[in-house]
């Protein structure tokens, strides 16, 4: 089994591992900081460095239970020690991104009492549904405002552990209107924007909101009779 680096570190971007297994057109490690993709958030892309030849990661996801990552041309052979560098300015834009779709998030719940029904992300860009009846030009203009607030606030950003049958006890980390959380999952990782947002996530995050930097809303439409979609996009510092 892989052991999931970023999990614990999401500012690690350069790491070691061993080649477990070769794939079709990929590689298994015994370790990793690539994220794999999912929540919305896109995997990670880079190298893997082994003496001298690098060997491109364009794609890094789930397989047959196992965690591959996909290989242009050659792979290194099984049992290869390797160097994994991450797109750094690629990985952490989209850590600066998932953390400003909480801080959204946060903000409509605590506000609106409104769940997530959808979300996507892209490095600098996301969008975000929500179960609200109205959305309104003055609405995203008022929702900018509060979002930034809370970013210039300087909250830290907390990563936890929580056994299934706790997090069961606390509803409010599902904040999507269907429960993704599979059943299988014996324990539950939390992001919490301290005093803002607890969620359950498996993502990236910066260490402070202030890191985010400005959240600009970009556009807003309805989806539905109760789903409004928020388009946002972070300002370059």
């Amino acid at each position: 089994m892989t052991e999931l680096l970023f999990h614990n570190d999401s500012y690690l971007n350069q790491f070691d591992a061993q080649v477990t297994e070769i794939t079709d057109d990929g590689v298994v490690l015994d370790r990793t900081a690539f994220y794999i993709g999912g929540g919305g958030q896109p995997h990670d892309v880079g190298v893997l460095i082994a003496g001298d030849q690098e060997y491109p990661v364009t794609r890094v996801g789930r397989s047959d239970g196992k965690i591959v990552h996909r290989i242009e041309g050659d792979l290194p052979p099984k049992g290869a020690n390797v160097t994994g560098r991450i797109d750094w300015e690629r990985r952490y834009l989209l850590m600066r991104t998932h953390t400003g779709l909480h801080i959204l998030c946060g903000v409509v719940w605590r506000d609106y009492g409104a769940k997530v029904t959808g979300g996507d992300m892209q490095p600098g860009t996301a969008r975000m549904d929500f179960e609200l009846e109205t959305m309104s030009a003055e609405f995203a203009h008022e929702l900018e405002d509060r979002v930034n607030a809370e970013v210039a606030t300087a909250r830290d950003i907390l990563v936890d552990n929580l056994s299934r049958e706790e997090a069961d006890h606390h509803p409010d980390l599902i904040r999507t209107k269907v429960n993704l959380l599979p059943p299988t999952i014996a324990e539950v990782r939390t992001i919490d924007i301290s005093g803002l947002d607890l969620q359950a996530d498996g993502g990236t995050h910066v260490a402070n909101t202030t890191e985010v930097g400005v959240i600009k809303v970009v556009g807003h439409e309805s989806k539905g009779r109760i789903n409004k979609r928020v388009r946002i996009a972070l300002e370059t510092p």
